[in-house]
C-alpha cells in the first residue's frame, strides 16, 4: 500500500550537503520485534488457552476476529510498551504486528479495533473469569516439563491508584489514596508469575488469605499432588487462620511478624548480648540472631519465631529502640538455624518485589480504569500473559550475554524496537531490518531458540 501524498520537508544542512526528509520509505514499523514476542505466545500458547474459558457467542460465518485472535493482539502490543486499548487506533494497520498476528503485511485484513478489544475486556462473565484466573495457575505448572520436588511462593500485593468511580476501589490511609491492592503470587525462583487477583484497596484479612490459599493451593495439587509447597509473604499474610490452615493441609510457610513487648522480652538476653559486644568493639554496626517459642492471643499453639537483632552506633540513644533494631518472622520450618531462615529463607522474598514492579511499572498492569472488576481483573490477566511472553524471550537469549539478566524495560527497548521494513510480494514476505542494528546477532539467536524444533 502507498499514500500519493508524500509529505516532504528539509533539514538543516550537514558539510554543505542539503538535507530533505519525506515519508516514502514503504512500509516500515518501528517494532519488528514483535515477532520474537509472536514465536514466544506461539510456544505458551498463552492467547489459545484464556480465549478457551471464554464464550464466543457470535455467529461463526461472520467473525472477522476470533477471541485469541483480539487477546493475541492485546498481549503483543501490551509487551511492545502499548498498555491501552486506543493504541489500536493506529496499531491495527501496523505490518509488523498484522504479521506477528497471523496475518499478511499488505494484503491481510487489519487487526482488531479498541472497541472490539474493549468490547471483549467487558465480555467475560464472572465464571469465566474464575476461570481464567485458574488458567493462570495451570499455565505456571505446564511450564514445568515435570513436577518439581518443591517451590517457594511468594505472595504480596501492591497499591494501585484509582482515578475514577471503579467498583471496589476504596480510601487506604497508609498510601493516603483511593485504590485497589491486587495480590501477586510468584515462582521467584524463576521469576514466573502464578497469578495476580484484583481485591479492594484494604489490607487482606485472615480469612481472605485462608480462602486464597486454599483455592491456589488445591489448583497445584491437581497438578503437582506430591509437590512440597513454601509460601512467603511479608506480615500482612502471617494470620492465624492462614497459618493453621497451611499447618493442617501440609503446606509450609515463612511470614514476617510484628514485634511486640511480649516478644521483646523473650529475645531480650540475646539482644543485650549483642548491644554490649557492639559497644565493646566500637563496631558501627553488629548483626545477630535468636529464635524463640511464641503463642499470640489469637494463635491455638505455639510457633517458631526467628529474630534478626542489629546493635547500631546510630541507635545507641534512642530510647524507644534501647540501642537496637529487631525483625520477626514466624515460620513452620524446622531445618535450618536462625539466620539462615532470616537471611537465607525470608530475604530472599525481596527478589517478588523487583517482579512485581516489572508486571506493574514496566507493564503498566495498573491500568485498571474501568468501572467493572470483571474487566479490571481481565486486563490483569492480559498483562500478565504479556509478562510470560516477555519472560520466555529473555529466556531464550544466550546465557553469556548480558541482556538474559536485564529488566523487561531494556529487552523492549533492544530487541523489540527495531525499526524494520515489511515487504509483500506474490510468494514471500521479507522483513528488512537495519544492517547495523547493535543487538543482530542476539536477535537471530533468540528467534531461533524460540522456532519449534523439527521439521
Amino acid at each position: 500500500m502507498t499514500d500519493d501524498s508524500q509529505l516532504s520537508f528539509s533539514l538543516p544542512s550537514v558539510s554543505r550537503k542539503k538535507v530533505t526528509a519525506a515519508f516514502d520509505g514503504g512500509r516500515l514499523s518501528s517494532d519488528s520485534g514483535v515477532m520474537l514476542l509472536a514465536l514466544a505466545e506461539r510456544r505458551r500458547k498463552v492467547a489459545d488457552t484464556l480465549a478457551a474459558h471464554i464464550a464466543d457467542r457470535r455467529d461463526p460465518s461472520h467473525i472477522t476476529h476470533t477471541v485469541a485472535d483480539v487477546l493475541r493482539a492485546r498481549m503483543l502490543a501490551i509487551g511492545c510498551g502499548y498498555p491501552d486499548g486506543n493504541d489500536f487506533d493506529w496499531l491495527r494497520c501496523d505490518p509488523a504486528f498484522k504479521l506477528a498476528c497471523g496475518r499478511l503485511p499488505d494484503s491481510g485484513a487489519d487487526l482488531c479495533s479498541q472497541p472490539t478489544i474493549s468490547r471483549w475486556e467487558n465480555a467475560p462473565t464472572l465464571r469465566e473469569i474464575i476461570r481464567l484466573t485458574y488458567a493462570l495457575v495451570d499455565i505456571w505448572c505446564r511450564s514445568y516439563a515435570k513436577p518439581p520436588r518443591s517451590v517457594v511462593l511468594d505472595i504480596d500485593d501492591t497499591v494501585d491508584v484509582v482515578h475514577g468511580h471503579q467498583r471496589l476501589a476504596q480510601w487506604n490511609a497508609h498510601y493516603d489514596e483511593r485504590c485497589f491492592l491486587p495480590i501477586h503470587v510468584y515462582d521467584t525462583a524463576t521469576g514466573r508469575p502464578v497469578v495476580v487477583i484484583l481485591r479492594p484497596g484494604k489490607t487482606p484479612s485472615g480469612k481472605e488469605v485462608r480462602k486464597l490459599l486454599s483455592r491456589l493451593i488445591g489448583r497445584i495439587r491437581r497438578h503437582w499432588p506430591e509437590t512440597h509447597i513454601t509460601i512467603r509473604g511479608d506480615g500482612h499474610y502471617g494470620r492465624a487462620e492462614a497459618m493453621t490452615w497451611c499447618e493442617n493441609n501440609g503446606v509450609e510457610y515463612i511470614f514476617g511478624l510484628s514485634g511486640n513487648v511480649v516478644l521483646d522480652r523473650l529475645v531480650e538476653p540475646a539482644a543485650d548480648d549483642i548491644r554490649v559486644r557492639r559497644a565493646e568493639s566500637q563496631a558501627e554496626v553488629l548483626r545477630g540472631f535468636a529464635e524463640t517459642r511464641y503463642a499470640a492471643k489469637s494463635w491455638d499453639r505455639e510457633r517458631r519465631v526467628v529474630a534478626r537483632i542489629e546493635a547500631s552506633a546510630s541507635h545507641a540513644d534512642d530510647m524507644l529502640r534501647r540501642g537496637i533494631d529487631i525483625r520477626y518472622v514466624v515460620t513452620s520450618l524446622k531445618q535450618g538455624d536462625a539466620e539462615h531462615i532470616y537471611e537465607t529463607d525470608y530475604c530472599a522474598r525481596g527478589q517478588a518485589e523487583n517482579l512485581i514492579k516489572q508486571h506493574k511499572a514496566q507493564l503498566s498492569s495498573d491500568r485498571t480504569s474501568c468501572r467493572s472488576p470483571l474487566a479490571n481483573q481481565m486486563r490483569l490477566l492480559l498483562h500478565t500473559g504479556a509478562y510470560w511472553l516477555l519472560h520466555d524471550l529473555r529466556a531464550a537469549i544466550p546465557s553469556w550475554n548480558p541482556l538474559r539478566h536485564t529488566e523487561f524495560a531494556s529487552i523492549r527497548l533492544r530487541l523489540l524496537k527495531i525499526a524494520g521494513r515489511v515487504i509483500e510480494t506474490a510468494s514471500r514476505i521479507r522483513i528488512a531490518l537495519a544492517s547495523r542494528c547493535p543487538e543482530a546477532e542476539t536477535f537471530s539467536l533468540v528467534a531461533l531458540a524460540l522456532q519449534p524444533s523439527g521439521p
